[in-house]
């Protein structure tokens, strides 16, 4: 990965407001959750390369918080040092997520949404689809 940017989107969390009000982090994070999408500022691109150091500073990120109640998605788009179809992306990831990542990535070509990850104990689901 050259670089990359990071979008994620959030389930409401326990620091919105249920209704417009005061914020001290931004006007939008005082927003109504639970009938906005409220774009924010995210710190996953950095703790990203936190874990992975060979992806530190080449990930930015941002993010949008909706009025769901669990499960989050990242969309994640990389340039590459070398050209991959997403055929390859795909396989490359589906052997990761039944070998040694099997328990913590997991992979689906399933029709699904979100509620179907309620409860899932995987850290991530890559989407196929």
């Amino acid at each position: 990965i050259v670089e990359g940017l990071m979008t994620t989107v959030h389930s409401i969390t326990a620091t919105q407001k249920t209704v417009d009000g005061p914020s001290m982090k931004d006007w939008r994070g005082g927003r109504a959750a639970s009938f906005n999408i409220i774009p924010s500022s995210t710190g996953a691109a950095k703790a990203v390369g936190k874990v992975l150091p060979a992806l530190n500073g080449k990930l930015t990120g941002m993010s949008f918080r909706v009025p769901t109640v669990d499960v989050s998605v990242v969309d994640l788009t990389v340039r590459l040092q070398k050209a991959a179809t997403y055929e390859q992306v795909k396989k490359a990831i589906k052997e990761e997520s039944e070998g040694k990542l099997k328990g913590i990535l997991g992979y689906t070509e399933d029709d699904v949404v979100s509620s179907d990850f309620v409860g899932d104990s995987r850290s991530s689901i890559f989407d196929a689809k």
